[in-house]
């Protein structure tokens, strides 16, 4: 079988040749048309809440602040997950919406039920929807430096 190929291609020099610079042909419009990205965003669609609450403990910014707006969050549509984590004075409530939702739209469905959780908070709470951001986005290196910084101003600067 690969004695007949080699045979066949030595006799039709002409149409192997033809054949080949078609291939390279479709190769580089194929190179020229493919979108390349170094980082691909391959998360899905990510909705997130910021909440402050001045003063509060963790467990006060869970029970007076996370759980009614989780409640009011349920049943959105093509919603997969939800997570908060409550920190001292800071509630920060994560949905991850079903792969190929519309961010506009998430993010709209979102602020309609956050306007309804609004009155059952207290009223030191504020914040509200987050900017568009991905997994993949809040990768973020820096540093802090300096010719007559020492290592204790440069973590005051930090803090």
């Amino acid at each position: 079988m690969f004695s007949r190929l080699v045979e066949f291609s030595l006799t039709q020099r002409l149409l192997v040749a033809a054949f080949t610079l078609l291939l390279i042909g479709t190769g580089i419009s194929s190179f020229r048309d493919l979108p390349i990205d170094a980082f691909p965003d391959v998360s899905s669609t990510q909705v997130k809440l910021i909440m402050k609450a001045p003063g509060m403990t963790p467990e006060e910014v869970e029970a007076r602040i996370v759980t009614p707006i989780e409640l009011e969050m349920l049943g959105i549509p093509n919603q997969r997950v939800m997570r908060s984590i409550s920190k001292y004075a800071i509630a920060d409530i994560t949905l991850d919406f079903q792969e190929g939702t519309d961010i506009y739209w998430a993010r709209q469905q979102v602020a309609e039920r956050l306007n309804n959780a609004q009155r059952e908070l207290p009223a030191s709470a504020s914040g509200g929807l987050a900017p568009i951001t991905t997994p993949l986005g809040e990768m973020f290196m820096f540093s802090v430096g300096g010719d007559n910084i020492s290592l204790e101003e440069r973590r005051t600067l930090l803090a």
